[in-house]
């Protein structure tokens, strides 16, 4: 008969296998290389990978790829098609001439450069809000799966945020604070907890029964090293699958609610804001709301493509599920 410091404990997703009360549940580690090539060789990580690391240059390296102000307002050149040629006059007080490569919108702002700056907005609100809920929901999640008093009234909160409609209960959280950046990220992250409280609350709930966790327990191991050390390993992988999908709907929700003017500030360049400018001459000038919806597309399905990737690299039998 084993001791109960010995237990052997099965295999586990996420890799993890037997070993002592105190060790049992931490993830057997792979080989750096192999997870490496893994993702290398995953043509959706490669492509996803590639196109953010791109966009994200463009939004970080926004003043050194276009000297146009986003926010500059030119009524002269108001309304103009790609390629069209515009005047104003510069900080010199002098007239000149230039090309507008994507054009102007109603206020004769220039698109190019509304779209390049646009990109920082749509990452910032993506990672902020995967990296706020996902914090949020791991330790709600983990104390819900763990303390079975505390699971029902937990979860029947969480049953009830989920029963809102997402886009609703953004509007309502922005219009109740005002729009600004924060007010945005929060609206959006909050819908986004319940969905990553259930998939951590089931992990724990899975783990608390393998019998190297009740043998911890026994011996009178604290409970934050049981959640250390045997559970919150196993909830990495799936975790960061998970934030990755709330990043690209982050992204995409905020866009939304931007384009229906309760997001960020109408002055400020974001895709959304683009959009909902380019809305009253949409048959006049398309492309005001074309260029940065063809930016946002490829964005949200760059991140969706990676999280794919991350899901059949990190946890192949998800991906078999799906």
């Amino acid at each position: 008969m084993k001791s109960a410091t010995s237990i052997d404990g099965p295999a586990l997703p996420g890799g993890l296998g037997p070993g002592t009360a105190d060790t049992a549940g931490a993830p057997a580690v792979r080989a750096p290389a192999s997870v490496w090539r893994r993702l290398l060789a995953n043509t959706s990580v490669v492509i996803g990978a590639v196109l953010i690391v791109l966009i994200a240059l463009m939004g970080v390296a926004a003043p050194l790829i276009t000297s146009d102000d986003p926010t500059a307002i030119n009524p002269a050149g108001r309304n103009k098609a790609p390629g069209e040629e515009i005047s104003f006059r510069n900080d010199d007080g002098q007239r000149v001439k230039k090309t507008v490569l994507m054009g102007t919108d109603t206020l004769g702002r220039d698109i190019f450069s509304r779209v390049v700056y646009g990109a920082r907005i749509s990452l910032v609100v993506g990672i902020m809000v995967a990296v706020a809920s996902v914090a949020a929901g791991l330790l709600i999640g983990l104390l819900s799966g763990y303390y079975r008093w505390l699971d029902g009234v937990v979860m029947r909160f969480m049953d009830g945020l989920m029963a809102i409609p997402s886009i609703l209960l953004a509007i309502a959280l922005v219009s109740l604070s005002g729009a600004s950046l924060t007010a945005v990220v929060v609206a959006i992250a909050i819908p986004e907890i319940p969905r990553v409280v259930r998939l951590v609350r089931s992990i724990v709930l899975s783990i608390r029964e393998e019998p190297y966790v009740e043998a911890a327990i026994s011996v009178g191991t604290p409970t934050p090293k049981i959640l250390y050390r045997h559970v919150l390993p196993n909830t990495i992988a799936p975790l960061i699958v998970q934030a990755t999908y709330i990043c690209g709907s982050a992204i995409l929700l905020e866009a939304i609610l931007s384009f229906l003017g309760v997001g960020i500030p109408p002055e400020t360049p974001t895709w959304g804001n683009i959009m909902a400018e380019g809305r009253g001459v949409f048959q006049l000038l398309p492309h005001n709301i074309l260029i940065p919806g063809v930016f946002l597309t490829l964005t949200v399905l760059a991140v969706n493509m990676l999280g794919d990737g991350l899901r059949d690299t990190l946890d192949p039998r998800m991906s078999k599920k799906v």
